[in-house]
């Protein structure tokens, strides 16, 4: 009888200690939020580019949130959308348009934190080879087309509705419309002549030309459409409000006058990180219902 009272105290003891290493476990995951922050982007470029583009932020967010950050790449534009509406990740870069996909997917339950403030007047441009003697988008009628990905808000969805607006379908008016898939690989499409043309975001195009990966003496603008907003990293609404308010003052505090904050910025593109709201896209979402592209 000793024996087994002993034995049943110890099972209890046991039990009481493995209750109090949960709990405080729970206790750590309230004060700090999340533990493990699960990051990933819309793949609009290479995914080493995006990696490396990372790398300075992911750091920069573990010291400022005091918990793991680990970068998810995904293959196309609609796992990242999945990703997050499913809370397989906590943070997603994602353009207007994904967003918008992302959050009529989830009901709603997707929130855009900030974006740069570049993506307050974000602007597409079409290129050309500077022989093929397109000069303006009328030009296009009876060419070849490259888009970037089909689900692209600056290399797809946007530069069809400012083609549409222009009174051009590229489904009928193109010999041909194609997607690249990114907009570094259009930007290689049209210089490389597999298309008569191409439509990308800006950022990535002043980035091309200014890292010399593009001569402007063979490849050239033709046409800049007007600003729309674009780009913003978002989190799903279940995130702890704690949580949320910690990555957003992370992201609104850089700043370029320090040397951590001015290699962030600049692989970021950005100048720095503004709030942003779900109302800033309703533009966007009219434009993706009115092409047809949003189901």
């Amino acid at each position: 009888m000793g024996s087994l009272f002993f034995r049943v105290s110890r099972v209890l003891r046991g039990i009481s200690f493995a209750s109090l290493v949960v709990a405080g476990v729970g206790a750590a995951q309230a004060q700090t939020g999340q533990q493990v922050l699960r990051v990933t982007a819309i793949p609009d470029e290479s995914p080493t580019e995006l990696a490396r583009k990372f790398a300075p932020l992911g750091k920069y967010l573990e010291k400022e949130l005091g918990v793991k950050v680990e970068w998810t790449p995904v293959t196309d534009y609609a796992a990242a959308v999945e990703a997050l509406a499913n809370k397989k990740v906590e943070l997603a870069w994602f353009g207007g348009f994904t967003f918008v996909q992302a959050n009529v997917r989830s009901g709603g339950k997707i929130v855009p934190l900030v974006q740069r403030e570049e993506d307050e007047k974000f602007r597409s441009v079409f290129i050309t080879d500077t022989k093929s003697g397109i000069h303006k988008l009328e030009d296009l009628k009876g060419k070849t087309l490259s888009f970037g990905s089909a689900s692209s808000t600056s290399g797809h969805l946007m530069p069809r509705s400012f083609l549409l607006a222009a009174r051009i379908n590229p489904d009928t008016d193109l010999k041909r419309i194609s997607f690249s898939g990114a907009h570094d690989a259009t930007a290689a499409a049209v210089a490389s002549g597999k298309v008569d043309a191409g439509a990308l975001n800006i950022s990535v195009w002043e980035k091309l030309v200014a890292e010399k990966k593009i001569d402007t003496s063979e490849v050239k603008v033709f046409f800049t459409t007007p600003p729309y907003y674009d780009y913003n990293w978002s989190v799903h609404a279940d995130m702890p409000a704690a949580t949320k308010e910690k990555l957003k003052a992370a992201f609104l505090k850089l700043n370029p006058s320090t040397p951590e904050g001015k290699e962030i910025l600049d692989l970021q593109r950005a100048t720095k990180f503004v709030p942003t709201k779900p109302e800033n896209y309703a533009g966007i979402k009219a434009a993706a219902e009115n092409a047809g592209l949003l189901k």
